[in-house]
């Protein structure tokens, strides 16, 4: 990788800890962190970047301090998966211009990207979403985004936004988004006319309510994702407090781990942002605390990302051969993970859930598959 020091600020969270701070076991103890001289990122797994930007949200809004106020309560957690190695690159510097910052963040995960490591953003405002989609286009690759928000921000206006970044990414040519999920949206927040578009686009959508009733059938929609961008209002203010203009309603702390796990488990997600977090409002330090069990749930799945076998090693995997709108649909079910995926008519195979498997033995055409079969047309 190029020498990015001058992208981040030159003290780090870490290097004001008072020696003894952290236990050898925790996670503060065992980041390799820095911008001096001997900061190598080379054999990290995971490489941590706050950004706290979020001009995106109001134009005179302050830098935010929330990267750090989550790195506190992060790296009081105890690391369970040893073989795991997080490099912690530290805070991108603030741009004279919101534009400046965006510069600095997407030149930054371009090369973490390029050099196959995973990158976790710790913002500042959900439109640094956005600069995570740019990293792969700029390489030429089309991808599957998933993003967590009770709303869908996806209005038109003149400068970007934090509702409006999603158009820009969904419509703005040329485009390399395959497929996009929204996940938990809260119907009484959106306007219908924004599901329309979504579905115009063949795109997918998952009320909060339906999430919530089988939160499982979402780890095969972050399995197949390259990108997934949560925002804390997609959580219910009793569980992220700081979450002022959140929603009494919403994902649980647990399901929102949930998910995070989801994300880290796929081998085919290279990016995660988490966004949305006003650490002023943070009474406690609850939703910082919440947000630090999330990045340790992802780290929990990446732990399993490991541990599954490729498809083509078809002895970890348990074959079942189902007749369907006749074709014969085979699903295949892991043997290490109990993960499932089912192929397509192209012969292709995409993640799926065990009780897809179940309706198509009973003769009912999965939705999964159905919406699959949309997008090959």
């Amino acid at each position: 990788m190029q020498d990015l020091r001058h992208f981040f600020a030159p003290v780090h969270f870490l290097e004001l800890q008072e020696p003894g701070t952290y236990q050898p076991e925790q996670w503060g103890a065992q980041v390799n962190f820095g911008n001096d001289e001997g900061f190598d990122w080379e054999d990290a797994d995971i490489i941590l970047i706050g950004c706290g930007e979020t001009r995106g949200n109001k134009p005179s809004a302050a830098y935010s301090n929330a990267p750090d106020a989550i790195r506190e309560q992060f790296y009081k957690t105890y690391n369970w998966h040893r073989s795991i190695k997080i490099a912690d690159a530290g805070n991108i510097i603030e741009g004279a211009t919101v534009e400046d910052t965006y510069a600095a963040l997407r030149t930054v995960l371009t090369e973490v990207y390029a050099a196959g490591k995973v990158a976790i953003v710790l913002g500042g405002a959900h439109d640094l979403t956005l600069q995570q989609y740019e990293t792969y286009k700029k390489a030429g690759r089309i991808i599957n985004a998933a993003v967590a928000d009770m709303l869908i921000d996806l209005k038109e206006t003149e400068s970007l936004s934090d509702e409006s970044f999603l158009f820009d990414m969904l419509t703005h040519e040329p485009n390399f988004v395959r497929h996009y999920s929204h996940i938990g949206f809260q119907s009484y927040y959106v306007h219908p006319h924004m599901l329309e578009t979504l579905d115009k686009l063949r795109f997918d959508f998952y009320r909060v309510g339906k999430v919530k009733e089988h939160i499982e059938n979402i780890e095969p929609v972050l399995r197949n994702s390259d990108l997934f961008s949560f925002d804390v209002s997609a959580i219910a203010h009793t569980y992220a407090p700081a979450n002022t203009h959140g929603s009494p309603n919403g994902f649980t702390g647990e399901e929102a781990c949930t998910l995070t796990r989801y994300a880290g488990m796929s081998k085919q997600l290279t990016s995660l942002g988490i966004y949305g977090y006003q650490p002023a409002q943070d009474k406690h330090q609850m939703t910082a605390k919440q947000i630090a069990q999330m990045l340790w749930y992802f780290i929990d799945g990446f732990y399993v990302r490991n541990a599954e076998a490729d498809l083509s090693d078809r002895n970890e995997f348990i074959s079942f051969h189902v007749q369907l709108t006749h074709y014969d649909t085979l699903f295949l079910k892991s043997k290490r993970t109990n993960r499932w995926w089912m192929e397509l008519p192209d012969k292709t195979f995409v993640p799926c859930s065990y009780s897809d498997y179940l309706q198509a033995s009973n003769n009912e055409i999965p939705e999964r598959w159905l919406r699959e079969q949309e997008r090959l047309v």
